[in-house]
C-alpha cells in the first residue's frame, strides 16, 4: 500500500510557507511502515541531510501529531513513537508489556461504546486513543504468533473488509433466491431474480479480488484479524433470510429486503466514511453504493406493489358495485 503522497503541499498548515527541511522529514516519515521515535527518525533523516539538527525534527513531529498526519503512541518503553496516519486505516494496539512489541485492531463494538459515553456527555471527539496492555501469545507459551502491524495492517485491513463484504453478498445471495422462491407477484419475483444475479456476479468478482490480494502475501491467510465486526460476521442479510424461511407475503418479502439493505448501505457507509484513504475504505464505499442502489430498487418496488394492489381492489370494489 502507498502511503507517500507525490504532493507535499496538502499537508502544509494552511497559509503555512513552504519548508524544503519540514518536506524532507514529512517524506521520509511517511516511507516508514512501522512506529519510529524521534530519535529513530533523527538517525533517519541524517542519513539523507546531515544539515537537519534534532529540533527541527522534533517540531515537525510535534507539527504532524497536531495536523492529523502522524499519531502519538507509548508502548511503555519511556518514549513515545509515531506512526504515520495517511492512508494507514485507524486502530488500537494491544501492546506486550514484556517485548514492548503492538500488534493492531479495531472494533466497532469499542468505536460505538466510545461515541455512547462521548454523546451522553456531550464531548466533542478530535481523537481516540485506546491501548490495551498484557502478555503476548509469543512470550507466554514460546510459541510465535502473527502480529498486525506497520506495513502489514493496510493488506490485512483490506482481507478483512473483502471478508466482510463477501459475507454480506453470501447472505444477500441466499435472501434475494429465497424471496424469488416465495414471491408470487411475477414483478416482484422478477426483481428479486435481478437482484440475485447481481449478487451471484458482484460475489464473484469479490471472490477473485480476495484471491488476488492472498497471491501477494502468502503469510495473509494466516495473519490476526483486524476488524471486529459482530454484526456482520455471518453478512447483514442473514437474519433476514430467517425470517423469510417463517413466510411472508410479497409486500413483508420486500418490506425485509428494504430493512436489510438500508442496514446493509448504513453499516458499509458509515465505517468506510470513518476510515482513512486506504483498499479497505475504497472496498467498504463501494459495497455501500451498490447497497444504496439496491435499497432504492426495492423502495419503488414496494410502492409500485402497494399502487398495484390498490388498483386490484378498486377494480373489484367497482366491480362488486356493478352487480
Amino acid at each position: 500500500m502507498d502511503r507517500h503522497p507525490s504532493d507535499l503541499s496538502s499537508f502544509r498548515p494552511p497559509g503555512g510557507k513552504r519548508s524544503t527541511k519540514r518536506d524532507r522529514i514529512l517524506h521520509i516519515f511517511l516511507k516508514q511502515d512501522g512506529h519510529v521515535s524521534a530519535d529513530e527518525l533523527c538517525d533517519l533523516v541524517h542519513r539523507e541531510d546531515a544539515g537537519i539538527g534534532r529540533a527541527t525534527v522534533y517540531r515537525t513531529l510535534q507539527w504532524l501529531v497536531g495536523a492529523g498526519i502522524a499519531r502519538k503512541v507509548d508502548f511503555g518503553e519511556g518514549r513515545f513513537r509515531f506512526e504515520p496516519s495517511y492512508r494507514h486505516p485507524r486502530h488500537f494496539h494491544l501492546i506486550c508489556t514484556t517485548c514492548h512489541r503492538s500488534s493492531e485492531f479495531l472494533s466497532s463494538d469499542v468505536e460505538a461504546l466510545i461515541e455512547e459515553i462521548a454523546a451522553a456527555r456531550s464531548f466533542a471527539t478530535k481523537q481516540t486513543l485506546v491501548q490495551i496492555y498484557g502478555v503476548c501469545e509469543e512470550c507466554r507459551t514460546g510459541r510465535k504468533a502473527g502480529t498486525i502491524d506497520g506495513a502489514t495492517t493496510g493488506q490485512v485491513f483490506a482481507r478483512d473488509a473483502l471478508r466482510i463484504a463477501i459475507a454480506t453478498e453470501r447472505s444477500g445471495l441466499d435472501f434475494y433466491t429465497r424471496a424469488a422462491s416465495l414471491t408470487r407477484d411475477p414483478r416482484g419475483r422478477s426483481v428479486f431474480q435481478n437482484l440475485a444475479a447481481e449478487e451471484r456476479d458482484h460475489l464473484a468478482t469479490l471472490e477473485k479480488r480476495y484471491r488476488e490480494l492472498g497471491a501477494s502475501d502468502p503469510h495473509l491467510e494466516s495473519r490476526p484479524t483486524f476488524l471486529f465486526f459482530k454484526g456482520a460476521a455471518n453478512g447483514l442479510f442473514a437474519e433476514g433470510a430467517k425470517r423469510l424461511r417463517k413466510g411472508v407475503n410479497d409486500q413483508r418479502a420486500l418490506l425485509i429486503g428494504i430493512k436489510c439493505e438500508r442496514g446493509s448501505h448504513k453499516f458499509f457507509k458509515r465505517y468506510g466514511e470513518r476510515f482513512e484513504d486506504s483498499e479497505g475504505k475504497q472496498i467498504f464505499l463501494e459495497f455501500a453504493d451498490e447497497e444504496r442502489a439496491h435499497l432504492d430498487l426495492l423502495i419503488r418496488e414496494y410502492r409500485a406493489l402497494r399502487e398495484r394492489q390498490g388498483r386490484h381492489l378498486r377494480s373489484a370494489r367497482s366491480a362488486k358495485s356493478a352487480r
